[in-house]
């Protein structure tokens, strides 16, 4: 929303400066975003008087000019077909911005003559889009007057307007609140009615429908139509408007001065006797004002006649009936249009218009016939006519209910210590009407319903620098730290990953429907009624699905070695208890090409990552199954499984399907996992947070191998497991170093080859003390998986 100061000085009496009225505004809580001050832009540039203008002697359309400036006489060099002896001009001296140039003025000779500055246009000032010569302005105007204050250029107020308030969007709603604010008087905005002569002919008719709930509108006849006056022209264009005719921009004066919308319709174009607002029919189409031809459907509300929809009622009018300078008969309308009908009408025909801005914001319901009469008062002065009488057809919203309100409850919930008086005095001032402990919001305040609104009122009035400072109370920090165990597990298992060479990735909470059921979800339950985009209409099941498409993109930019997690939400039903946290990663191997052609298996490389995760988090890893079978289908079947803690999946982990791939259109291989962080069991909790004491044993350890002769279907995990139990307190570390199939083995079977590292605590083992643990871990591997010690 844009004004100027003087616009605001139309309805508030102050002297207050254009600074002055911006630090009100942030005190009371309009947001401003930016002041364009002209003068300060302009403020190189001067008005000055041609003396002397004769022929270049070096070229044609060239006239060397003397000039008297602020600085004195200068010579100036000027191109401009109007450049003559007698005019004042714009004189900008040499070292000068030029801002419709983009160039700064340097003293340079202009074929063969030394030019000591330029005479501007209006286009190279930026007062007009184009021109065809300098600017010559008044010759009552003193050589030396600023140029800003010769053309009556103000600053400019853009400040932004929350939804909440509408009223804003008027200078009068502007100028009522910082009346209320103390930064001056507010003047008389009410509307004298204008007697109408005759009956309105036009009949007005409304279809029942919620859309539009009240249709006002008169007929004037013999109204002489063209360029607006050049108060009215200035008043838009230094806001951004475009002048058009006097009948439309009294239109558009009316929409920013008091955040009415209205509509003219060329009476001599309108076909049937009668306007109607009506829901669309499918099949009908408007051509619209910007020259675009809309397609209308039930939801939209039209404008219609005798010959159909003729304009997008509350959103843009009809090419068909638009006000000309041929138009002699006018009718004028004044509506209330149902703001989510508007917003929605904007969606679908992608038309954000002043008018279709703020009925989506909600008009003002009690401004329609005052709108009307203000506008027949100014179509009168300007274009001349005979009004009709007023034609009303249906209600307007009712007024925002009363709020009972004790004068208390301001100090109770802002601290606030004001006196009745000066609290009633406040919203009086902003237009709320009081009766006893009753207080009935205005018309255009819809967004008040309860007390607290009304403090909120009082105190940004009054002043948010006027709010009592008050320390918070001491309060003991909680004994477990301010973070829940799962924010604590969230913090840890980002730093983990991290460390590991992963980068983190933040995605949507939500994926396509179809790419959704890929991996188990798209439930209609799930489904969004709203979406911020066709392709994100689900809620994701799985943060693989992200993952995966994001590293499919790094791909395809020529990054394919990537390795990604998020830690999010995701969701398995539409219950509280359906949202889990997950901890999920990709990795996409595609490593530089090595001289010996060896390379790590990416798949366990995948695993360790994982149960290094799983210690960090305070899993109890060393319990934990590897289990291959009963997995999700979108992981790549013998190329990945799940730690379990005996029934609980904690994790799955793997190679992703080539036919998940495929739909998704990533080229593999890509591997992954998806850790659920509410499967994670607790840790026991310490009885003391510092760490144990080291202990080291000055005896040197030592290893032995075992080759164990096992059932093709036993994981190695389940043989290291057993082999690491058989003596807890000797046995640090068992680990697989080979496995073997063919000669020697019988089908079915493979021989698994163990290393085993010892630490004597208290001294050298002995020969037999070895053997004897060595036959414990042979009956320990043979009890939990029938191994036997290969011959």
């Amino acid at each position: 929303m844009k004004f100027t100061l003087s616009w605001l000085k139309d309805h508030l009496e102050t002297d207050a400066t254009t600074q002055q009225v911006v630090d009100a505004m942030t005190m009371a809580g309009l947001e401003v975003e930016h002041v364009d001050d002209p003068a300060a832009k302009l403020a190189a540039f001067s008005v000055a008087k041609i003396v002397e203008a004769v022929q270049h002697p070096n070229a044609d359309r060239l006239r060397v000019c003397q000039v008297d400036t602020r600085d004195g006489r200068k010579e100036i060099v000027c191109g401009a077909p109007n450049a003559r002896a007698g005019i004042t001009v714009v004189y900008a001296p040499i070292g000068a911005y030029v801002p419709g140039l983009g160039v700064t003025l340097v003293e340079k000779p202009v074929r063969g003559v030394v030019s000591h500055g330029m005479l501007c246009s209006a286009s190279e000032l930026e007062t007009a889009s184009e021109s065809d010569g300098i600017m010559e302005l008044p010759d009552t105007l003193a050589v030396g007057t600023p140029v800003a204050q010769a053309l009556g250029l103000e600053a400019v107020i853009d400040f932004e307007v929350t939804p909440n308030r509408p009223d804003w969007l008027g200078v009068v709603g502007i100028a009522r609140d910082l009346a209320a604010a103390g930064l001056g008087k507010l003047k008389d905005v009410s509307v004298a009615p204008v007697a109408g002569t005759f009956a309105n002919p036009i009949e007005i008719r409304l279809d029942g429908s919620d859309g539009c709930r009240q249709f006002t509108g008169r007929l004037i006849r013999g109204v002489k139509n063209g360029p607006s006056p050049a108060w009215l022209q200035q008043k838009l264009t230094s806001i951004g408007l475009r002048p058009i005719n006097a009948l439309v921009d009294v239109t558009n004066l009316i929409s920013y001065d008091r955040a009415r919308p209205l509509h003219v319709y060329d009476v001599s174009k309108l076909s049937g006797g009668f306007i109607e607002a009506r829901a669309g029919k499918d099949g009908e189409s408007v051509e619209a004002l910007d020259g675009k031809t809309y397609a209308v459907t039930p939801e939209i509300t039209v404008i219609a006649d005798g010959s159909g929809a003729i304009g997008l009622g509350g959103v843009m009018g009809g090419l068909s009936t638009g006000c000309s300078d041929e138009t002699t008969d006018v009718f004028v309308e004044s509506a209330w249009f149902d703001p989510i009908r508007i917003a929605q009408t904007g969606r679908t025909t992608g038309i954000t218009s002043d008018a279709q801005y703020r009925f989506a914001r909600t008009v003002d319901p009690a401004s329609q016939v005052p709108g009307l009469e203000l506008a027949t008062k100014l179509i009168l002065e300007l274009c001349g006519g005979e009004p009709s009488e007023v034609t009303v057809v249906g209600e307007a919203p009712a007024a925002p209910e009363a709020v009972v309100f004790d004068r208390a409850y301001v100090k109770q919930l802002s601290g606030l210590d004001l006196p009745a008086a000066r609290i009633d005095q406040i919203l009086t001032d902003l237009g709320f009407v009081i009766d006893g402990d009753k207080v009935q919001p205005p018309t255009w305040r819809r967004d008040v319903e309860g007390k607290a609104d009304l403090v909120e009122e009082v105190a940004r009035i009054e002043g948010y620098d006027a709010l009592p400072a008050s320390a918070l109370p001491e309060m003991a920090r909680p004994a477990g730290g301010v973070l829940t165990v799962r924010q604590a597990r969230m913090r840890t298992g980002r730093r983990a990953m991290a460390a590991k060479g992963y980068a983190e990735t933040i995605t949507w909470s939500f994926t396509k429907r179809e790419t959704a059921a890929l991996f188990g979800g798209g439930q209609p339950e799930l489904v969004i009624t709203n979406p911020i985009a066709s392709d994100l209409d689900c809620m994701r099941p799985s943060i693989l699905p992200n993952l995966i498409e994001a590293a499919g993109r790094n791909a395809r930019r020529g990054f394919p070695d990537v390795a990604l997690f998020e830690i999010g939400p995701i969701y398995k039903g539409d219950q509280p208890a359906d949202q889990l946290t997950a901890i999920s990663a990709v990795v996409a191997p595609h490593p530089p090409r090595r001289w010996d052609g060896g390379a790590a298996d990416a798949l366990f490389e995948l695993k360790a990552d994982v149960l290094s995760l799983l210690e960090d988090l305070g899993a109890p890893t060393g319990s934990l199954q590897t289990v291959q079978g009963g997995l999700s289908d979108w992981w790549h079947p013998g190329r990945s499984a799940a730690l379990r803690l005996g029934k609980n999946a904690l994790v799955e982990f793997g190679e992703i399907h080539p036919r998940i791939l495929k739909a998704l259109d990533v080229e593999g291989p890509v591997l992954g996992f998806e850790l659920v962080l509410d499967n994670v069991p607790e840790p026991k909790k310490k009885s003391t947070k510092t760490k144990p004491a080291l202990e080291l044993s000055a005896l040197m350890p030592l290893s032995r191998d075992f080759a164990f002769v096992v059932d093709e279907a036993v994981t190695a995990g389940d043989l290291i497991k057993a082999v690491a139990s058989a003596d807890k307190a000797l046995i640090t570390q068992a680990r697989v170093f080979d496995v073997y199939r063919g000669q020697g083995v019988a089908e079915g079977s493979k021989s698994v080859a163990v290393e085993i590292l010892l630490q004597p605590r208290e001294k050298t083992l002995t020969d037999a003390e070895i053997e004897a643990l060595s036959a414990k871990v042979v009956a320990a591997a043979e009890k939990a998986v029938s191994a036997k010690l290969r011959a």
